[in-house]
């Protein structure tokens, strides 16, 4: 094993949501990495969280800090791939929120760029570390289910009013589809791995919006179907995963809570963190339900397998293919709802052999 000196330090790109929800507190909490600075416009808003992180007022001026280590991308989609690259050619490793690109040509550029300088790029797909999907993924590897033959997967949330934010602009990047399908997507291939071809419809529902607001795609595996969806006028809510196969069914209703309990101001592996108590309900031949306990969640396990990979101890947490797949996925199924047919990944055959 090969033992740091000092902690990695880390210089995170942006103090909105992503960065200030998820990014600095899971960097914070998690051994091995030090919250070194970050580039933000609004100083006071950093240190009244963090008052001995340094502070640069922009992007560039962060990467170009040799005390930086790694660099942490957590700014809106369409500036992902350019700062990755200038951050590459620093000499900088790299963390991007996902999606990690616009379309795949860009990403496949980021990933020869990295090969090229020997720099780690990871991409952030947290919700691999999520207690619904860690759950859903035990029960069905397990073999609980039998030969699963249908699979979905939805997020969806009654938003009624579009809100000011870049997400929700006509701008590259934006829409619920770039925004929440590459959550749905990774776990999918992570599953499943590569699918035959996708079937895609995006729509506007809401009054005033800009961009796809419903998504629903379907991951075609030969036999087996994976659904994908993800609605913004959905009151009540809906199952977070169901999952039907040859021994049974299974329904898992609540999503993870990591993500409230960092709103709440939880910090990352307090008493209580990460634990879920929406057990897992399975349907066997007989009917009758039976519960089945949730595996507690950790997003802390992406940053802690970054610093081991840094350090030279272990794989990077999601692999270059796996990354250029889940745009590959993304690209297909946003040509595939503009087309009005179905689509297979733009993978050329040497993706397909790496994946």
């Amino acid at each position: 094993m090969n033992i740091p000196t000092r902690p990695i330090r880390v210089g995170l790109l942006g103090y909105g949501f992503a960065g200030k929800t998820f990014h600095a507190p899971l960097i914070g909490a998690c051994e091995g990495l030090s919250l070194h600075a970050v580039a933000s416009r609004d100083a006071g808003k950093v240190h009244a969280d963090y008052p001995g992180v340094s502070i640069h007022r922009t992007p560039e001026a962060l990467i170009q800090d040799d005390a930086i280590d790694v660099v942490v991308i957590a700014t809106p989609n369409d500036t992902h791939a350019p700062l990755a690259r200038m951050a590459l050619e620093a000499g900088r490793h790299v963390v991007v929120d996902k999606p990690f690109a616009l379309d795949l040509a860009e990403a496949r550029g980021l990933v020869a760029l990295a090969r090229a300088s020997g720099r780690h790029l990871q991409v952030f797909h947290n919700r691999r570390w999520d207690s619904d999907f860690l759950t859903v993924h035990h029960a069905i590897e397990s073999g609980l289910l039998g030969r699963v033959t249908h699979f979905e997967s939805r997020i969806d949330r009654f938003r009624p009013q579009v809100r000011d934010r870049w997400r929700e602009h006509a701008v590259p990047g934006a829409g619920i589809w770039f925004d929440l399908g590459p959550h749905m997507v990774d776990q999918a291939l992570v599953l499943f791995g590569l699918p035959d071809r996708i079937t895609a419809s995006l729509a506007i529902h809401r009054d005033g919006a800009q961009v796809d607001d419903w998504a629903h795609a379907i991951l075609d595996y030969g036999e087996q179907r994976v659904v994908i969806h993800a609605g913004m006028l959905v009151a009540g809510g809906s199952a977070r995963f169901i999952v039907h196969g040859t021994g049974g069914s299974a329904v898992k209703f609540r999503a993870d809570g990591q993500e409230a309990q960092l709103l709440a101001g939880m910090r990352p592996g307090t008493p209580g963190w990460g634990e879920d108590t929406d057990a897992l309900a399975f349907y066997g031949g007989s009917g009758e339900p039976r519960s089945i306990p949730a595996m507690p969640g950790d997003q802390r396990g992406f940053y802690t397998a970054v610093a081991a990979a840094l350090a030279g101890d272990a794989p990077p947490p999601v692999r270059p293919i796996e990354a250029l797949a889940v745009m590959a996925v993304l690209e297909a199924g946003a040509a595939s709802a503009r087309e009005g047919r179905s689509m297979p990944l733009p993978l050329t055959p040497e993706e397909r052999a790496a994946w």
